[in-house]
């Protein structure tokens, strides 16, 4: 079936990508492509590459063409996009759809320029570039467009963004190229230091979303993984818990927490008040980190809270953003 909308909404994410038109989110695919070595074609994508992870012959590889939230495989995006843009349009390219895609803070010129030709390659008429935190705040009805201060901490796969925004633009914004990704890394490296056990990111993955937590929790969790001895290079399991995931966590979780700090130091003081008041808004795949709202709330002294739809509000804002255009246009990145 094809869907007809001549906006579209793309949230390019290190781990994600998600496509929406004003209606509704249509297409959720993790950003990741199966790709033949020697012609370089793709063989797969999204979640169908992602089951294919770790478990390929040699002739093909298995890649993410994001890093950090800025494109790292520029021909492999390319083709991925194309790809997912005919899903959601249909073989009968009837329209080629305008299309805001929402990039992180502070990114260099280069790096948004190849966002911007990537999507424009892929099939698009016109293309704009929207700020991730701009779009997340569009996309939860912050009221951005009052000279009050509301600030968000999009929470990613990639890189985590901080960022006050006031009259339809950013005040102060900081962006640390570390995320969830970086949380299972730091899981895999506790695992093989404290045990002598090497586990895959799938599986420290798999143990953040179900006993992991920001906070040392009232009720502790555990979970048996199957890892390789390093040593023995055979098979070993090994079982982990909650307190043993939360001290895994602390030092990525000290530079999240350190990023909201430092945007916070930069916002005027009147700002500040407005912030205190309304809180601070968490989105992204990381906000889902148990107790996470809780080590914000204590460490930068505002009530942090989980927004309604933290995994798709960054895309929801960007399609929204075409509403109000004349007004955002003036602050949006520029290729």
């Amino acid at each position: 079936m094809a869907f007809f909308s001549k906006d579209l909404g793309l949230d390019l994410g290190t781990m994600f990508t998600r496509l929406a038109d004003s209606a509704q989110v249509l297409l959720e695919e993790p950003t990741i492509v199966a790709i033949e070595v020697d012609d370089q074609k793709m063989v797969a994508a999204g979640l169908e590459a992602r089951d294919m992870y770790g478990k390929v012959p040699e002739n093909i590889e298995v890649a993410r063409p994001l890093k950090h939230g800025v494109i790292a495989d520029y021909e492999i995006t390319e083709t991925l996009l194309a790809y997912l843009l005919q899903r959601v349009s249909g073989s009968m390219r009837i329209f080629r759809p305008r299309v805001m895609v929402s990039v992180p803070f502070g990114v260099t010129s280069v790096e948004r320029r190849a966002v911007y030709e990537a999507v424009m390659e892929a099939g698009s008429r016109e293309v704009f570039l929207i700020q991730q935190p701009l779009a997340a705040a569009i996309g939860i009805d912050l009221p951005i467009h009052s000279p009050s201060g509301n600030m968000i901490i999009c929470l990613g796969g990639g890189c985590t963004e901080a960022a006050v925004m006031a009259m339809y633009g950013i005040v102060s914004a900081d962006t640390l190229r570390a995320g969830g990704m970086d949380l299972d890394e730091a899981i895999v490296y506790y695992v093989r230091r404290k045990y002598g056990v090497i586990i895959g990111q799938v599986t420290a993955e798999q143990l953040k979303i179900r006993i992991g937590a920001a906070v040392p929790q009232d009720i502790e969790n555990s979970m048996e993984v199957q890892g390789q001895d390093q040593v023995t290079g055979l098979p070993r399991p090994v079982t982990l818990t909650t307190g043993e995931i939360v001290e895994a966590l602390q030092e990525p979780l000290k530079q999240i927490v350190e990023t909201g700090r430092k945007v916070l130091e930069k916002t005027p003081p009147e700002l500040v008040s407005d912030i205190i008041d309304r809180g601070v808004a968490l989105c992204g795949g990381g906000a889902l980190l148990r107790g996470v709202d809780k080590l914000l709330t204590k460490s930068l002294g505002i009530p942090a809270y989980l927004v309604d739809n933290p995994l798709t509000c960054v895309v929801q804002g960007a399609v929204k953003s075409f509403g109000m255009l004349n007004v955002i246009r003036r602050n949006l990145p520029q290729v």
